[in-house]
């Protein structure tokens, strides 16, 4: 990717270099000089944008259009499961949540059990939505058994990451297939156990570890209920359609879009109203908004509180992320800017001729894009599309399809850092500095990947035996 026609002159190596500087600029001023993330994102994206050449009438645009774009899908979601989040607590919601979770499963359980609620519900919803609209319960559960949030949000956030990394109807292992040409139903029964072994390991054994070796006070980002409305909180049922409305809606539209794709819904059907608005409703913020205005009147309205009321609720809630927002759009901006420079093209040009294993080209690849340029798609999909002919060269077989999906999926989430606009979600949601999300959410995504690969090759290889 280029800006506007413009081509990269300069070779993998000195854009690797800029690459590597601006990275280790950004952190020193965020870590060392204390510079405001936002602010730091933004001179060194500007920077950046120089030293690789972009001509400077494009400079500008490129900022605002990869901070545009990142915004137009974050500010969004976030926005709203914000303000859906702080209406369950508010309204004691999330306490009625957290007492069934750790009367059902028991106090040591209780991180396990949000992890495993969060793998049944980042089944067809997206990371960010997801995690936001299960934040509430996290915390909940954290206040009342105390300890770090990091015991109990790194299990849920790794659960809704191998979901979304691995799992279709996600976009990415979707959008991989029909690169490998694999089967999609093979790929989801060959990707389930291996993100559910995954998590267990990298977020659920990985999390109660952090949680003991990071002591972090749980976030009053989304608010906390009073006393009066945990003496009244709304019924159990009331909750739990509630946060699952948005997961029902959603499947809407990754379901039908999977089936589509996968050729069990005709070309014919997708053209009928039906489909086209089914899709709609299944877009994410479609269903959070539809989602709000339920919540609103089942738990803002039915609490007695007058519009005046909920609408304090809702101001209440945006204010605090705000800098989540806007951080996040700028992470987004600086992944941008590595993108328009030519850097990833570049590296995928040079990897793409390694004469190693394609599995292992795939995961490589994919893994240096992730690292070099921050999102995970365009990591995944690049990856998928330059080794597309030489997969389909080799002859695999179905099961072997499937794992090449999977391995450069597992490639696409290590490394998550600073020019990566999830790495900057988790670390404002879960109140850490960034040295901190470093040795945590970084870890702990690689481990995600390396794990992830480490199962699919091995499939890979018996697959390769009969």
């Amino acid at each position: 990717m280029t800006a506007d026609g413009w081509e990269q002159t300069l070779g993998t190596g000195p854009l690797l270099g800029i690459a590597a500087a601006s990275i280790a600029v950004l952190l020193i001023l965020i870590i060392r000089f204390r510079v405001h993330a936002f602010l730091a994102l933004i001179v060194v994206s500007l920077l950046t944008a120089v030293a690789t050449g972009i001509p400077t009438g494009e400079i500008v645009p490129t900022l605002t259009g990869s901070f545009g774009s990142t915004l137009a899908s974050v500010a969004l979601l976030v926005g709203l499961g914000a303000m859906l989040g702080r209406l369950v607590e508010v309204s004691g919601g999330s306490k009625v949540l957290a007492d069934a979770l750790i009367n059902r499963f028991g106090e040591k359980r209780a991180p396990l059990a949000l992890g495993v609620a969060s793998l049944l519900f980042g089944f067809p919803i997206f990371f960010d939505a997801g995690l936001v609209v299960m934040l509430p319960v996290v915390f909940a559960v954290g206040r009342r058994l105390g300890g770090s949030v990091l015991l109990y949000g790194l299990p849920a956030a790794g659960a809704f990451s191998v979901m979304h990394i691995f799992v279709p109807p996600h976009p990415g292992p979707v959008a991989a297939s029909e690169f490998f040409g694999a089967n999609v139903g093979i790929v989801l029964l060959i990707s389930v156990p291996i993100a559910v072994i995954t998590w267990y390991v990298t977020g659920y054994l990985f999390g109660v570890w952090a949680g003991r070796r990071f002591e972090l006070p749980i976030p009053v980002i989304l608010g906390q209920a009073s006393q009066e409305a945990e003496a009244n909180p709304p019924r159990f049922p009331t909750v739990v359609a509630i946060l699952l409305m948005p997961m029902i809606l959603i499947f809407f539209n990754t379901g039908l879009a999977t089936l589509a794709s996968a050729g069990v819904i005709s070309e014919a059907q997708t053209e009928a109203p039906w489909y086209g608005t089914l899709l709609m409703i299944g877009q994410t913020p479609v269903a959070l908004t539809l989602t709000l205005i339920v919540a609103i009147f089942a738990l803002g309205v039915r609490s007695g509180r007058g519009m005046s009321g909920i609408q304090e609720i809702m101001d209440n809630a945006l204010g605090p992320v705000c800098a989540v927002i806007l951080i996040t759009g700028a992470g987004g901006m600086f992944g941008g800017v590595l993108r328009a420079s030519g850097i990833g093209d570049a590296l995928s040009v040079s990897l793409g001729d390694l004469g190693i294993p394609l599995i292992l080209a795939g995961f490589l690849i994919s893994g240096a894009l992730r690292i070099a340029q921050g999102s995970a798609t365009v990591a995944l999909t690049t990856a998928a599309g330059l080794l597309s002919t030489a997969v389909a060269a080799a002859g695999y077989n179905e099961v072997q399809l499937a794992t090449m999906v999977l391995a450069v999926a597992a490639g696409s989430v290590i490394a998550s850092h600073v020019n990566d606009s999830g790495f900057w979600l988790i670390s404002k949601f879960f109140d850490m500095d960034v040295k901190t999300t470093l040795k945590t959410w970084t870890v702990m995504e690689t481990a995600i990947g390396v794990m992830g690969f480490g199962l699919a090759a091995g499939v890979f290889a018996l697959a390769g035996m009969f």
